[in-house]
């Protein structure tokens, strides 16, 4: 039966391959000089467990490191008033034009004492000198991490120094198992990371918003916090957790673990998120903390208990068909996580109606138990992602070769 499942998405996704022309990302972040400043400059510090490549391959690939390294990037973004709010203006060609598209003005691979500087000038600008650290999702390479953080920050308008750390994804969606291990590898380098970050005297508050899988290797990297010193530095005074791909009895002992004197924790969930449902039924029925009803019980009990703000999101008309990723380019989610990151404003309706959001190839969905279950949450993703569109149709035919040897697929 799941056999001729993945053979229609199959057949659907290389249909798509016929009809849809490959688009290729390699070398968008080389620096492209622009004299006339047709675009508004985004810079962010990089922490990353990725591991290094040249620069035209795009600075870091979807290896593990073997040590935390840092990057100094500034995305420009189009001024041209065509571009939705939550909108990547992909370049169709490599370079970009900076009056209609994303591209990058520097991209620098830098030690540990330069990262320290270059925080220092960045935060010293800022009002109220706030952080965002931001952790992306699963199925992100490199250059989405970069390119999605900067749209966030550039939309959102607050005054922030913006943080990404991004772990190594290897940014197909055939890769959910390697994805959700190098989650865990990567717990110890987030907690360093906020660790200094809330030490060092030259920052006022440091906040977090974690999507889909990044919601894994953050409640880790706090938990263990929590537990090593009794509690989270409170400076980091405020986390929020989009669509987290987490298992609800996981993420309660997570949270409780943090300690009583917890950072503020806002969720965004959405009970029409398609891809944590299937992450649920292949992890086996466990819920997924995204897609619980947080009116319903045990829920609305623990959230008041917890003191969790939460924003239900549900019924929410996106483009994405996985109504996955309502956080990042919806106008009006992105509004209210900009006004709350300006002046630590509490967000307290869980009824909240936003419109409005992406086509996003992050799915954070399922487990791959098996290689047949990986391609079928993958096909309808093939279609829209050329990093998939590269790897799907070998995969298929390698499933049908293992299939008539009689070989289980793992």
């Amino acid at each position: 039966m799941i056999f001729a499942k993945v053979a229609r998405l199959a057949a659907l996704a290389l249909l798509g391959l016929l009809l849809t022309a490959c688009a290729s990302r390699h070398g968008v972040l080389i620096p492209v000089d622009d004299p006339a400043m047709q675009g508004t400059p985004v810079e962010m510090l990089v922490a990353t467990t990725r591991e290094k490549v040249p620069l035209e391959d795009n600075l870091f690939s979807g290896g593990r490191g073997n040590r935390l390294a840092f990057a100094d990037i500034v995305v420009s973004i189009p001024k041209d008033p065509t571009r939705r709010v939550g909108e990547v203006r992909w370049p169709s060609v490599s370079p970009g034009d900076p009056a209609r598209d994303f591209v990058t003005r520097r991209a620098a691979v830098i030690d540990m004492p330069t990262a320290l500087r270059t925080f220092h000038r960045m935060v010293g600008t800022v009002p109220g000198r706030r952080v965002l650290v931001f952790v992306h999702g699963y199925n992100n390479r490199f250059e989405d991490a970069v390119f999605r953080f900067a749209q966030f920050v550039h939309d959102a308008q607050a005054p922030v120094v913006p943080v990404l750390f991004t772990w190594p994804s290897r940014g197909s969606a055939l890769a959910y198992g390697y994805d959700r291990e190098s989650t865990t590898w990567s717990r110890n380098a987030l907690e360093d990371l906020l660790t200094a970050l809330a030490a060092d005297p030259s920052v006022g508050e440091v906040a977090i918003l974690a999507h889909s899988m990044g919601n894994v290797v953050t409640l880790e990297a706090l938990r263990q916090m929590g537990i090593r010193n009794g509690r989270v530095p409170p400076k980091i005074t405020n986390v929020m957790l989009a669509a987290p791909d987490v298992d609800v009895d996981i993420a309660r002992e997570s949270i409780l673990d943090m300690g009583r004197n917890r950072p503020k924790i806002t969720l965004f969930v959405s009970q029409d998120d398609r891809a944590l449902g299937i992450s649920r039924r292949i992890w086996g029925d466990s819920a997924r903390l995204g897609a619980i009803n947080p009116d319903m019980e045990p829920y609305r009990s623990e959230l008041e208990q917890a003191q969790i703000t939460t924003l239900n999101l549900t019924g929410l008309r996106t483009d994405d068909p996985f109504n996955h990723a309502k956080f990042a380019q919806s106008p009006q989610v992105v509004q209210i996580i900009g006004k709350q990151l300006q002046g630590g404003q509490v967000l307290t309706d869980s009824r909240v109606g936003l419109g409005d959001v992406i086509v996003q190839v992050t799915t954070g969905a399922a487990a791959t138990v098996g290689k047949a279950a990986g391609l079928a949450l993958s096909a309808p993703v093939a279609v829209i992602d050329p990093y998939t569109r590269g790897s799907f149709e070998e995969q298929v035919k390698d499933l049908g070769r293992t299939a008539a040897e009689g070989v289980p697929t793992q």
